[in-house]
């Protein structure tokens, strides 16, 4: 939409998880409705907002830089995010920002930009569409349940950040949702810290586990809804049938795919993380859920070199994932936060070997990949279409969450297609993350 004469503009920068996207899209969609132009890029701003991520040091690092980038391109800087719980931290550095504010201040964001650029608003020109403003493709979007944890992980300083959580009115939720679907979007990535702890906030609820309605309402509305951030809890059983319609049918319910954040396997080294310590009764619950949903996808995040991890419980966290055969598998390598508990922790392991096991965990992980990946060829199954250029179309499969898991390719026949099409292929080749297939 071109800008009109007069129209005040903001350009935007957002760093970090799907969840502070959501933040972006939001206070852009407000920006928008107060009759503010987005611009592209930090020529054509007024000012720009810089959403951060505070989650790492290294994601500080980048924070930093991006809020300097800022600045030098366009000079009128407000800085907003999870790096924002540490304005000192920000003004030490980048003293000439006009303003911080913390992670989904929404209120405070826009009384920032009004105090550097005034609202102009013409209601008559300035439309917004029924969705709001978007950052993904318009074929898929994140929709988020809640806000802040109650887990007090001690690697983590999320419930530093963002608070305990507050879980969203479901009708609000389903209210995004059906407007989102109404405007075509077909994949419903849901997000928050804790999804499996959705409204067990609320005091005198009606129902104990609130996320089992809220995934079968959400599942009615016709699009894939993909659960992410899902802990382990025993009632997470009681998800598995609505996945079970969806993986004997083409549309409606909950996709057959859990995004579980496991993070070790040895019960020592969960317990310094102050995490569960039931790595055998999770490989229970992984048993339990294969057996009711035998296409059921798992994908989860580890932690390699925690304080403390020795030899032997990181043989342990390999000999686990042989048994757990997780479908999808990412790690990180330990690093200090600030205000982490973690810090304080003993026996830090050195930068070398957390190289080495980070190594020897992703070749595991990757030969568990290839080796279920090359188990498909021949199979016929749905997948959606993300992204259609002249050599070919780029796709993803119900196992697979946009930007984090593989693709797969369609390299013939595949001129006819746009994004968001969903269409079913035979996979006729697989590699270590990746497919490709033909359209049948």
């Amino acid at each position: 939409m071109a800008r009109r004469e007069g129209q005040p503009t903001i350009g935007m920068v957002s760093l970090g998880c799907p969840k502070a996207l959501v933040d972006s899209e939001r206070i852009l969609t407000r920006l928008r409705a107060e009759g503010y132009a987005i611009s592209p890029d930090y020529k054509g701003a007024d000012a720009v907002i810089v959403n951060t991520c505070g989650f790492l040091d290294s994601a500080k690092a980048e924070s930093l830089d991006a809020i300097g980038e800022a600045l030098r391109e366009n000079g009128r800087v407000i800085v907003t995010g999870c790096l924002g719980a540490e304005p000192d931290y920000i003004t030490g550095a980048h003293p000439k920002v006009m303003a911080v504010t913390g992670p989904h201040q929404y209120e405070q964001v826009l009384d920032a930009v009004h105090g550097v650029v005034p609202p102009s608003p013409d209601p008559f020109i300035d439309l917004l569409p029924a969705s709001g403003i978007r950052l993904t493709p318009r074929h898929f979007s994140y929709l988020k349940i809640s806000e802040g944890c109650d887990h007090k992980c001690k690697f983590c300083i999320i419930p530093d950040m963002r608070g305990k959580l507050q879980s969203r009115p479901a009708k609000a939720v389903l209210r995004e949702a059906e407007k989102l679907v109404q405007a075509g979007v077909k994949e419903l990535l849901v997000i928050s810290q804790d999804t499996s702890a959705y409204g067990t906030d609320w005091k005198g609820r009606d129902e104990k586990f609130p996320i089992l309605s809220l995934a079968r309402d959400l599942g009615s509305l016709g699009a894939w809804v993909r659960m992410h951030y899902v802990y382990p809890y025993p009632h997470v059983r009681e998800l598995i049938p609505a996945m079970v319609a969806q993986s004997d049918a083409s549309g409606g319910l909950i996709l057959p795919y859990l995004d579980i954040p496991f993070q070790h396997a040895h019960p020592e080294v969960l317990k310094r993380m102050a995490r569960p310590a039931a790595a055998s009764r999770t490989l229970d619950e992984i048993a339990a859920w294969r057996a009711a949903c035998p296409d059921i996808v798992l994908r989860s995040t580890f932690i390699v070199g925690y304080p403390g991890e020795t030899e032997a419980e990181f043989q342990t966290l390999l000999d686990w994932l042989d048994e757990a055969q997780l479908d999808r598998v990412g790690a990180f390598k330990y690093e200090n936060v600030s205000g982490a508990r973690s810090n304080a922790l003993p026996d830090h392991v050195p930068d070398e070997v957390k190289e080495e096991r980070f190594a020897r965990f992703m070749e595991k992980a990757q030969a568990i990949s290839e080796a279920k990946l090359a188990a498909k060829i021949g199979s016929r199954i749905e997948v959606i279409v993300d992204e259609v250029d002249e050599d070919g179309a780029t796709c993803r499969t119900k196992a697979d969450a946009p930007e984090i898991d593989g693709n797969l390719f369609i390299d013939e026949g595949f001129e006819s297609l746009a994004p968001g099409d969903i269409v079913t292929v035979e996979v006729d080749e697989a590699g270590e993350y990746d497919l490709w297939g033909r359209l049948v």
